[in-house]
């Protein structure tokens, strides 16, 4: 007889209970970081120097993510020498670089010159805006589209890139597009294809449609090529979409630190990482990923939301008397693993991070002993009750100086 783990009937698992609507993915999770390009197209950020991306994607490579997207050979030339740069100093590195091109010659010439200087390969990624809606209103018509995705990859191929073959707003164009737009790239040689929610107007189910319709017509095709799901948040969806996409069949998932990008946004690489992890999809140590939203957020020059899940400052941290005190008694027990589930979807130790109980207007004796004890105060009566006196009459928590003065 083995001795049972204390902790196994202690959290039920609904998901775990009923049809599977997102069932594991049946191949290897990969991740893309977007964070230098996509992410950069956000109106509010500011554009990092090279040395902070460099330390940046130094910290992607640290989490076991694969690939990053370093940015638009076409923006110029501060972004060309800082993409050689970074493909540099990749190259010495397991994540390996690309790079974003419309479906042009001249977008990836200069990727040809870089890959010689480097000495090391850098992905293509050849984008074509695919909805009808857009088509229309730049007045494409299908077969200049379809041209334009022929001549550029059949240019990246017979200069030996790796290409990665994107159709801009792929949820809202119709099979009869993506099919000339997709069979083109795959005859002229794309080692992936991605699909794009550009607009963010997708929801689980459609992504789920989207991504079996691709699946079977690249088995019909007879293809060997990978699968990216790239989405974003303007409704909201993004993390929920990108998991579905995964789900569903994709290989390869977009995403960007903090979820910046245009608009509202891309897929929350931090939070992808977070549930990939409590799915058990993958199986890495993410202690580091505060240090990486850390890092992107000094990079860019947000800050990061107090009430951001998982890595916000308030994410772990309570004032609540009854809430804390369920922690706080976690923490006596000497049981950690405990503590940070007790209340806690998310348990903060797997990401390098812990339970904070400060004191409040709603807080309770305990979090008065705690927090004084927690700094080798003695928790007295005549503390606590000064402590808690001028909590109650306080409009949010006290700071710790607020604490410490009113203890004496």
């Amino acid at each position: 007889m083995t001795d049972s783990n204390p902790h196994d009937d202690l959290i039920y698992d609904w998901q775990a209970h009923g049809p599977a609507e997102l069932p594991a993915p049946n191949k290897k999770v990969m991740l893309d970081d977007e964070t230098l390009r996509d992410g950069l197209q956000c109106p509010s950020v500011t554009d990092p120097p090279l040395d902070k991306k460099i330390e940046l994607v130094h910290c992607m490579n640290s989490l076991g993510i694969d690939t990053a997207d370093i940015g638009l050979p076409g923006a110029g030339d501060v972004a060309r020498e800082h993409i050689k740069a970074l493909a540099r100093e990749m190259a010495e590195l397991k994540i390996a670089p690309n790079v974003a091109c419309r479906t042009v010659v001249g977008d990836i010439e200069p990727v040809v010159d870089m890959v010689q200087e480097v000495g090391a390969p850098i992905e293509i990624c050849a984008f074509i805006g695919s909805s009808p809606i857009r088509a229309y209103a730049e007045g494409w018509d299908l077969s200049r589209m379809v041209n334009n995705v022929q001549e550029s990859i059949r240019f990246a191929k017979q200069n030996d890139l790796p290409v990665m073959f994107v159709t801009e707003d792929t949820m809202r164009a119709t099979p009869e597009i993506l099919t000339a737009l997709y069979g083109a790239a795959i005859d002229e040689g794309a080692d992936r294809l991605c699909l794009c929610d550009t607009v963010g107007n997708a929801t689980p189910q459609g992504v789920r449609n989207l991504v079996s319709w691709m699946s079977d017509f690249v088995k019909t095709r007879g293809a060997s090529v990978g699968l990216d799901w790239h989405g974003h948040r303007d409704r909201g969806l993004g993390l929920v979409n990108t998991l579905a996409a995964l789900s569903a069949g994709v290989e390869r998932a977009h995403a960007c630190a903090l979820g910046i990008g245009e608009r509202a946004g891309n897929t929350e690489m931090d939070l992808l990482l977070v549930n990939l992890h409590l799915l058990g999809w993958i199986d890495r140590d993410l202690t580091g990923l505060s240090e990486y939203v850390r890092l992107a957020s000094e990079a860019v020059n947000r800050p990061v939301r107090g009430e951001y899940s998982v890595f916000g400052k308030d994410a772990f941290e309570t004032g609540t008397g009854v809430h804390a005190a369920a922690v706080i008694k976690a923490f006596r027990k000497g049981d950690n693993w405990l503590a940070n589930r007790v209340y806690s979807g998310v348990p903060a130790d797997d990401f390098g991070l812990e339970q904070k109980i400060s004191v409040g207007p709603m807080s309770g004796k305990s979090n008065v002993i705690w927090f004084l004890e927690k700094r080798g105060i003695e928790p007295t009566e005549q503390r606590i009750a000064a402590v808690l006196n001028r909590a109650k009459h306080s409009n949010r928590l006290l700071t710790e100086e607020e604490v410490l003065s009113s203890a004496g």
